[in-house]
């Protein structure tokens, strides 16, 4: 049996390797700090086949650089031994939900998730703190112990007890107000980039205090010719009283792909096909239905269409005339080639469009009949500030949060995506508006996406609204924000939003579940291990040991999860039968036999869980008779 390592993955291992698959004469073997062997770059050589000419020393070149940035840009590779606990009793519907509330420290937990979600998210949508003064910045540490970084930085006194908090408020007398800033985005977006797929976007919130530091990290982390656009989103309405005499309206959300797959209708590079229920296996795109000609031109395309379900009219416009014309309309109403305002709900569109068949297109494939463009310039149905207030005062009766973005500005990008099986991920997540959003979404069109909201549990203010009305930090609200949104939407959609999962899966970041001896058993005496005979802390639940495991085995966090009786022990199956594990104690051959006969795909149990040396010897031969394939594995 192989043995769990039980921590995430280090992103340096799966870079190193893949410098090894294209330049296997740079990769040479060092002795690492534990004075073990292991891979590593030859980085003169790396240099030699990256370039003609090198950069060196000094050399004028372009950079964008600050404090610590390497540092910060390490962080990102390292892997934790932070585990996810779940809660049950703070969840909603615990053992059937697909959804994921996460209370912790976002880039540990961005961590874990690179284990079982790597490529797997199709959207993110963030809005972090914009660093104007008044918000908080997490002060990560990049080359020190926690306990001197705390010393250093003031957090402990002399005498060990704390005295702030790690997350304290980024101001300009600090004298790294931007550096700090960066530091803290720098490391989240770069872990995030390998959680999206391939056809993945994120979505980030900003003033414009930080909008241009941000676009050029990004720039930096996606690249540029992955950025798709700076959306303008329209907050409130102008007020007076402002500095300059210049009223702030405006904040942004600007847009960037994890690669040119990616196919929304902003910016793709790629022609995207539609399979809709009304034409099973048919898949369709549309196209622009206005043709850059004058009425003067073309006469006869300058007439109005009528939808025949609604009677609604489109007249063309003068300058930009229908691409076809008045004798043909009919035609193509009649072969469903035209579609209308409405038809279909993914579909943001104020005019109708032409339908073009994928069969079509392969006939023609030498022809670019190019795309729909989505404006940069966002419409007033995503709401402003004022409309997410008014959203989440009504959830609480009562302002318990402010200035949270309305969920119509998250479902107006969820729509982009076009995807209603996607994974969509808010690591800000604040008030859980996006979580809303999806929830709303899902109810409106039918669709399955399955969100993940991580956030820190900061503390709400002890005169605030949120404090007097029973919630000590941010977690608690964003939680019951969804308990009672996921209710309503679920009560306003009748029969239709029986099946709607509006549940989530608390989950709560801590320290590994294994004593520090699981990992370092070089720095303890042979006394000490002697006397450590289980290698699990004695506070932690097999629930515990289950979700630190399935990390490691590459299954999402959300898995479907039964929990059963075997020959008298508690047995856990995880998405039936691709996983069975047991945590329990005294564990006999007749429990191994049954849970052989079953043939998972997994295996785990602990290696203490054996009744006797029997058991253990006995073991391998049980599931090589009953099930060879299974892989088994022990922590």
């Amino acid at each position: 049996m192989e043995k769990l390592k039980m921590k995430s993955g280090d992103a340096v291992d799966g870079n190193v390797a893949k410098i090894a698959a294209l330049f296997p004469q740079c990769v040479t073997e060092r002795l690492n700090k534990d004075g073990k062997p292991e891979l590593a770059i030859d980085f003169d050589k790396l240099r030699d086949e990256l370039s003609k000419d090198l950069l060196e020393g000094s050399e004028e070149r372009y950079q964008f650089t600050w404090p610590d940035k390497r540092a910060a840009s390490r962080l990102a590779s390292t892997s934790t031994d932070k585990t996810l606990r779940p809660d049950v009793n703070a969840s909603k519907d615990f053992w059937n939900t697909k959804n994921l509330y996460i209370e912790g420290d976002n880039l540990d937990v961005l961590k874990v998730l690179r284990e079982d979600y790597l490529g797997k998210i199709k959207m993110i949508y963030i809005d972090p703190p914009y660093n104007t003064g008044n918000d908080f910045v997490y002060n990560d540490d990049f080359a020190i112990s926690q306990n001197e970084f705390d010393e250093r930085s003031g957090f402990i006194d002399e005498e060990g007890n704390r005295v702030l908090d790690p997350m304290q408020r980024n101001t300009e007398s600090n004298g790294r107000f931007h550096t700090d800033w960066l530091n803290m985005m720098y490391p989240r977006l770069k872990v995030a980039r390998n959680l999206l797929s391939d056809d993945g976007v994120i979505f980030i919130s900003i003033d414009d205090n930080e909008k241009e530091n941000l676009s050029k990290i990004c720039d930096e982390i996606f690249g540029e010719d992955n950025f798709i656009a700076s959306f303008p989103w329209r907050k409130r309405t102008a007020k007076t009283d402002v500095p300059f005499g210049i009223s702030q309206d405006h904040e942004w959300i600007i847009a960037y792909a994890r690669s040119a797959s990616f196919l929304g209708a902003i910016q793709g590079k790629e022609r995207k096909y539609f399979e809709t229920e009304d034409f099973p296996g048919r898949p369709w795109r549309v196209h622009d239905l206005t043709k850059q000609t004058t009425a003067s031109e073309r006469p006869n395309s300058f007439f109005t269409i009528v939808n025949p379900k609604t009677g609604e009219k489109y007249p063309a416009n003068p300058n930009a005339t229908w691409r076809i014309t008045v004798d043909t309309i009919d035609d193509y109403i009649a072969q469903n080639r035209i579609v209308f305002p409405g038809d279909y709900p993914f579909m943001r569109i104020s005019k109708p469009v032409l339908r073009y068949w994928k069969e079509d297109d392969e006939a023609k494939a030498g022809e670019n009949f190019g795309k729909i463009a989505v404006s940069t310039l966002l419409p007033d149905s995503v709401g402003m500030s004022l409309d997410g207030t008014r959203e989440i005062t009504n959830i609480f009766n009562g302002k318990i949060f402010s200035f949270p973005k309305p969920s119509s500005l998250i479902s107006f990008f969820c729509n982009i995506c076009n995807d209603k099986n996607a994974i969509i991920l808010d690591f800000f997540s604040g008030s859980a508006t996006t979580a809303h959003a999806v929830m709303k979404l899902n109810a409106e069109d039918g669709g399955h996406r399955k969100f993940i909201m991580v956030q820190l549990p900061e503390v709400t203010e002890e005169k605030s609204e949120a404090r007097k009305a029973g919630y000590e930090n941010i977690c608690q609200i964003g939680e019951e924000r969804i308990r009672r949104a996921g209710k309503k939407i679920k009560e306003e959609a009748g029969l239709q939003g029986q099946d709607l999962d509006t549940g989530f899966r608390v989950l709560k970041l801590d320290s590994s579940n294994m004593e520090d001896v699981f990992y370092t058993p070089e720095d303890f005496s042979e006394v000490d291990l002697f006397n450590s005979v289980d290698n699990v802390k004695s506070d932690r639940t097999p629930l515990d040991l289950l979700f630190q495991v399935m990390p490691e085995l590459d299954i999402e966090l959300s898995a479907k999860i039964e929990e059963k009786d075997v020959n008298g022990k508690q047995v856990f199956f995880v998405d039936g039968t691709y996983l069975i594990a047991t945590f329990d104690m005294d564990v006999n051959e007749s429990t191994v036999t049954e849970i052989a006969k079953m043939k998972p795909q997994y295996f785990v149990m602990r290696d203490a869980s054996a009744a006797n040396d029997n058991v253990l010897d006995n073991f391998e031969q049980i599931f090589k008779h009953y099930s060879p394939d299974t892989i088994r594995k022990i922590l």
